[in-house]
């Protein structure tokens, strides 16, 4: 779209655009945005549907006065030149922040969008993080890819108006659709930011800063920026949301590479694909997937930890050097969606109160004949998206399910259906073996054939007795025992620890482990629950979350604020020098332990909040720990995979004492050697259990959490982390997450609609993925180990 400004805004447009650049300054500072911003200028802009106006254009040199962070900045021949600094930087930027705030506040429907051009050797995932004068921001992304064209890349200020729809004319950024990202509401070759985190509707009467960022970079990437502006947004495509899959999951209104058309092709692919297999091992490999040409070290017929010349590695149960890798979420529990349609909750069975499986990780649960007698439509969103769903009783009928509660999303409960379910019975239904035990011998087949040495979390138990790769097991401790909270509780509250509770159920859930395992050797080891909100590195509060939380709690009703009170009154004694350390005016420890203000004054206040938050993580821990080496002594228990935005020095320092291997989720281009060098100080084997890239030429509407410009530079940017990943001598290996593209409307649970898969909703492999995936595990041991 090239909009022109208006002549009846000529002059006025003159003075905007002087008084703008005169006042841009660039700086980075997450924190504090707001606190003490001058008032929002009233500067206001009228743009209609013919117009655009430029909000920085970099003509004048008024913008010398850029002052980047970790980057080179230029401004030459009309453009902002931009070069990132990948070395020593987890974070290279540049930031536009007026003087006074800008006040869009006039407009309702409109567009902030720049004019780009990669002039690096890598695509490029630009951050774009829009603040306002509340605090608030709003973060998206897009891939610049490598290439000399000039291209538009848009975000939404202000969602459409959609008048009779609805009378919140934001309400379209607000996603009520239930994906993470929509499908874009008109039609254009540009390129829309997708959406990531943050508030989506911002305060348009003062927005006090624009930054553009690359974060944890492997390499060095530059771009030019030609024009910053403020359109109108285009006129709304009502249908946006309808009709948009088809009878195979797939999205109906894009053509791409890999689309199956009919059931013709899925047979083909099946026939052709089988032909290719050996189901053996790759040729210089143990049975377990180990270096056969490596040192042969002792053998315990199980797998455990050694460190080899001076790098972290896993043995396998014959002795042999072994590295990790594989693929998360084989099993059919995350390929559902909500259809839109519920059934009376009197139908519905609930979970027994013992029950150790989370909502998400149930299977289809199909509903009852009676609860399908009462189905209707719970959000007609929802329903219009599908141009095809079958009848219960058809044969595909079966493939329906049910979520009892959801994470987020306009629905808190409802229907599904598994696309990814239908198409393994279009696939393989003919298969005398039957279409699960067809797609679980194809599935060994591939990870066989692709190089990979391991089955990772989230592997269906049916694949526990393959006995042709190794997998890893895993459970959740859920139960009713009491909780707290870290202030920021993303998944879910944290649990009470020393509620002997939670003990019991950490037993309940290693038991079902180990009924599941059966000690059988091919089990690498056990991940128990996932991403804990231990605490966030945002702020020191944040950090100290769980602590600062618990304190204003009641010792009688909160164990872990009964120990918190037993180590400070050991540590101090007296309330007086407790009072004297925290600055606090603290009665006695009766007071103390019924409810304090938790507030942190200075440094010794926060050591003693480092001392409970360690005191906290050492317990969870060490009861999940006892747990699990009490029915599986031989298997490695494997942490709970720190997420790389929870993961308190604290928490990860105690999880070392009783961890075998400590897990980390990890979702970036790669382990830059700054963000990962605290683990020179622990000394211990760790493992990434989960990372991800995407991009947006498969038909779905979201990449993922890290963005490729398309399926080719997914697979360069894959061999890029496994390498950075390989070459750091504490991790010994990585999982990709995961099998399967998520749903294109989004999983059941929380919506997430990514394109992340290694095999597509019609089970359809990515060929530039495999092939990177083959290039690297074949190449990984001698990479590692051999010398250079």
């Amino acid at each position: 779209m090239n909009i022109k400004l208006d002549t009846r805004n000529a002059l006025r447009y003159s003075f905007i655009a002087t008084t703008i650049l005169s006042t841009i300054a660039c700086q980075h500072d997450t924190q504090n945005i707001g606190q003490n911003t001058t008032p929002a200028e009233s500067v206001p802009l009228v743009v209609n549907s013919k117009q655009a106006m430029d909000l920085i254009n970099f003509n004048s040199q008024s913008n010398n006065i850029i002052k980047p962070v970790a980057a080179q900045t230029s401004i030459s021949d009309g453009k902002l030149h931009v070069a990132f600094n990948s070395k020593d930087n987890n974070y290279s930027g540049v930031s536009f922040v007026p003087k006074k705030a800008w006040d869009w506040s006039d407009l309702n429907d409109f567009n902030l969008a720049f004019d780009i051009v990669n002039t690096s050797n890598h695509s490029v995932q630009l951050y774009l993080d829009i603040s306002d004068i509340d605090g608030f921001t709003y973060t998206r992304t897009v891939n610049v890819p490598v290439g000399d064209n000039i291209q538009t890349y848009y975000a939404k200020m202000a969602g459409h108006d959609l008048g009779v729809m609805n009378s919140d004319h934001k309400v379209e950024l607000n996603f009520t659709s239930g994906l993470r990202s929509n499908p874009d509401t008109w039609q254009s070759n540009e390129h829309q930011f997708t959406s990531m985190w943050g508030k989506k509707n911002l305060n348009t009467a003062g927005i006090a800063k624009i930054s553009l960022s690359v974060q944890s970079n492997l390499h060095d990437k530059s771009i030019d920026i030609s024009r910053v502006q403020i359109r109108q947004n285009p006129k709304f495509d009502p249908l946006f949301l309808t009709d948009i899959v088809d009878q195979y999951g797939q999205n109906k209104k894009q053509d791409f590479i890999g689309k199956v058309h009919n059931d013709l092709e899925l047979e083909q692919q099946r026939v052709d694909e089988a032909k290719t297999f050996t189901g053996k091992v790759a040729e210089d490999r143990s049975r377990y997937g180990g270096w056969l040409s490596g040192p042969k070290l002792t053998a315990t017929g199980f797998f455990r930890t050694e460190k080899v010349n001076g790098k972290w590695s896993l043995v396998d149960p014959d002795g042999y050097l072994y590295l990790a890798t594989g693929i998360d979420i084989i099993r059919l529990s995350n390929s559902s969606t909500l259809t839109g349609y519920d059934f009376k909750q009197a139908y519905i069975v609930q979970p027994p109160k013992d029950n150790v499986t989370p909502e998400d990780s149930q299977k289809l649960n199909r509903v009852s004949d009676e609860a399908i007698a009462s189905r209707f439509i719970a959000s007609d969103t929802r329903t219009n998206m599908f141009s095809w769903l079958p009848d219960y009783d058809a044969p595909l009928g079966k493939h329906f399910g049910y979520r009892r509660s959801a994470h987020s999303g306009p629905l808190k409960h409802g229907e599904t259906f598994s696309f990814y379910s239908a198409n393994l019975e279009r696939k393989y239904g003919q298969q005398a073996e039957g279409y699960m035990q067809a797609w679980e011998d194809t599935t060994v087949n591939r990870m066989l054939d692709w190089g990979f040495t391991s089955l990772g979390n989230w592997t269906d138990p049916r694949y526990y007795d393959n006995n042709k790769i190794p997998y890893f097991a895993n459970g959740w401790i859920i139960g009713n025992y009491k909780t707290v909270s870290s202030g920021d509780d993303f998944w879910a509250p944290m649990p009470d620890v020393f509620d002997p509770e939670f003990e019991k159920r950490a037993h309940a859930t290693a038991k079902v482990i180990y009924d599941e395992v059966k000690g059988n050797p091919w089990c690498v080891g056990i991940f128990v629950d996932n991403e804990k909100s231990f605490g966030r590195s945002d702020s020191t509060e944040s950090r100290y979350g769980i602590v600062v939380n618990t304190l204003t709690k009641n010792g009688a009703e909160v164990p872990t604020k009964a120990e918190f009170t037993r180590l400070m009154k050991q540590k101090y004694v007296d309330i007086n020098k407790l009072n004297q350390a925290w600055n606090k005016s603290i009665t006695d420890w009766a007071e103390f332990d019924s409810g304090i203000d938790s507030s942190i004054n200075n440094s010794e206040q926060i050591n003693d909040y480092g001392l409970l938050l360690t005191a906290y993580a050492d317990k969870y821990f060490s009861t999940v720990n006892k747990a699990v080496k009490h029915y599986m002594p031989n298997h490695l228990y494997l942490g709970s995979r720190f997420p790389d935005w929870g993961m308190p020095r604290e928490v990860v320092n105690a999880s070392a004492k009783h961890v075998d291997v400590i897990s980390f989720n990890s979702y970036k281009e790669g382990l830059t050697k700054k963000s990962w060098a605290f683990l020179q100080e622990i000394d211990m084997p760790s493992i990434i259990g989960e990372f991800h890239i995407g991009a947006k030429d498969s038909g779905l509407y979201h990449p993922g959490l890290i963005l490729a410009s398309d399926q080719q530079d997914r697979a360069v940017m894959y061999k890029d982390y496994m390498k950075s990943v390989i070459d750091n001598p504490y991790f010994v290996g990585a999982h990709w997450f995961q099998y399967i593209d998520s749903p294109i409307t989004g999983r059941a649970y929380d919506g997430e609609n990514y394109n992340v898969g290694f095999v597509s909703v019609t089970d359809t492999p990515y060929p530039y993925m495999v092939e990177a995936a083959k290039a690297i595990n074949k190449e990984m041991y001698q990479q590692r180990f051999k010398e250079k």
